[in-house]
């Protein structure tokens, strides 16, 4: 995208009234997305975004600066108004737009649509949907809204520092999801499923999107005869993959730096202390195959990596981004990651998992006289500082004398992220992965969560029975 000549004068530029760090990102991401709502076509779209940010440091104070205009002129611009921003001092962070910005005027490289298709031609495209829409309708007659998406992205980044560092990374993204209403005595319910990878089209060679729809479909109508959840503190197993995002949200954004240096988290200062349950090993890497939050180089540069940062129970590292690592002396641990080039990077997780035991997924169950099953969680929210949580369930039953029966209705899980950890007492061998969409101080990042089936031995239950 950017010369290496030109990279060397711009980050000249940055540095020239000062400053002891400089830093290119350069982005070209074509993204496309369709949508069929009840057998109707209401999105089918495809664009293009090319742009630049530039960060200058310079004591405690970062200047970021983003433009559109990847000219030579354009960069020594925004390389200005960096620079700029990081020696007025002061300490914190301040972000300049410099230019228009440029979502795909002609200018002779093809802007203004993708340049790759990520989801191959439409006609594929819809009938894929139009699959989806008929396999779910399929499942049952009760049934009666089906809304299937496909969307999917292509990023080219470039990263360059004053240190020397030059990068590059490519990525493919696609995703496809199917939620459906079903409608019965008890009224309205609803099912959700995805599949998410960082492939392209090729994503459909090992994803049935008549599998994902019948899976959204039959969460939907299960819950027509689901009775409502009870409250109190119960042991809870959670189905493999489907807890993953509990982890994320419960101990992961702890263990972020970010948080660790601030003191903002329940997790400062207790590394080499035991965190969890012995059978509890919690790594973030972003390499795993084709997960959904896997790269080859992070957005500053630094290489993925597998971190481990619980194991056996036993607090082991945090998770770093460049800038937090350089002043604590040691190395990044590749967990830099910004949404656009219009974002500064921050310390964000990548795929994060607990790694699997040795018990049977069955046993857990049946070892369980009276409980909760959760087959699938939905979304949460977290307290880094205290580490509590709550997260709702979207699809759960009834354990009575070791056996999965009723389903229960919509219900939220409460409790405490290190005191949820503790309570892990069987872990089986079934591990899989979920993606995720994880939000941070404004920005939205592509992550994989997983887990094998595991048993928490109490966790409280906000349902409504009596």
């Amino acid at each position: 995208m950017i010369d290496s000549p030109v990279l060397e004068r711009v980050l000249s530029e940055a540095l020239r009234h000062g400053g002891e760090f400089a830093e290119v990102f350069a982005e070209d991401r074509s993204t496309s997305s369709a949508l069929l709502d009840d057998g109707r076509v209401e999105e089918l779209s495809s664009g293009r975004e090319r742009g630049a940010g530039i960060r200058v440091v310079s004591g405690e104070t970062t200047g970021f600066a983003h433009t559109a205009d990847l000219t030579e002129a354009g960069l020594l611009r925004a390389a200005e108004a960096a620079s700029a921003v990081a020696r007025s001092g002061g300490g914190g962070t301040a972000t300049v737009a410099v230019g228009p910005l440029d979502r795909g005027a002609p200018d002779g490289r093809g802007a203004g649509r993708a340049a790759l298709t990520p989801l191959g031609s439409k006609g594929d495209t819809l009938e894929l949907l139009n699959r989806a829409d008929d396999a779910a309708r399929s499942t049952g007659s009760g049934i009666t809204q089906v809304q299937a998406g496909c969307g999917g992205s292509r990023r080219q980044v470039l990263i360059a520092n004053s240190e020397g560092l030059l990068a590059h990374d490519q990525q493919a993204r696609t995703r496809f999801s199917v939620s459906c209403v079903a409608t019965g005595d008890t009224g309205l319910q609803t099912g959700f499923e995805s599949a998410a990878r960082t492939l392209g089209f090729e994503l459909f060679d090992e994803v049935s999107v008549e599998e994902l729809a019948q899976l959204a479909a039959g969460r939907a109508l299960s819950k027509l005869s689901a009775r409502p959840a009870p409250s109190g503190e119960l042991p809870v197993v959670l189905a493999g993959g489907s807890g993953g995002i509990l982890f994320h949200e419960a101990c992961g954004h702890g263990l972020e730096a970010d948080h660790i240096v601030k003191d903002a988290s329940v997790y400062t200062g207790m590394v080499g202390q035991q965190v969890a349950s012995p059978l509890v090993t919690l790594v973030d890497d972003g390499t795993v195959g084709s997960e959904w939050g896997t790269f080859a180089v992070d957005d500053e540069g630094r290489p993925a990596q597998r971190n481990v940062l619980i194991e056996n129970g036993i607090l082991t590292d945090y998770l770093w981004d460049y800038l937090r690592a350089r002043k604590e002396g040691r190395l990044s641990s590749g967990n830099g990651r910004r949404q656009t080039y219009q974002h500064l990077p921050m310390v964000r997780m990548t795929n994060t998992f607990l790694l699997a035991g040795e018990e049977d997924p069955d046993e857990i169950v049946a070892q369980t006289p009276r409980g909760v099953y959760v087959a699938k969680l939905g979304g949460g929210q977290v307290n880094t500082t205290t580490g509590d949580f709550v997260f709702g369930t979207t699809e759960a039953y009834l354990i009575e004398g070791g056996k999965i029966t009723e389903p229960l209705r919509d219900a939220n899980l409460i409790g405490n992220g290190p005191e949820v950890l503790k309570r892990i007492d069987a872990v089986a061998t079934d591990f899989s992965m979920t993606p995720g969409t994880c939000g941070k101080d404004g920005q939205s990042v592509p992550v994989g969560c997983g887990q094998a089936t595991m048993r928490l031995t109490g966790v409280t239950i906000g349902g409504t029975a009596e």
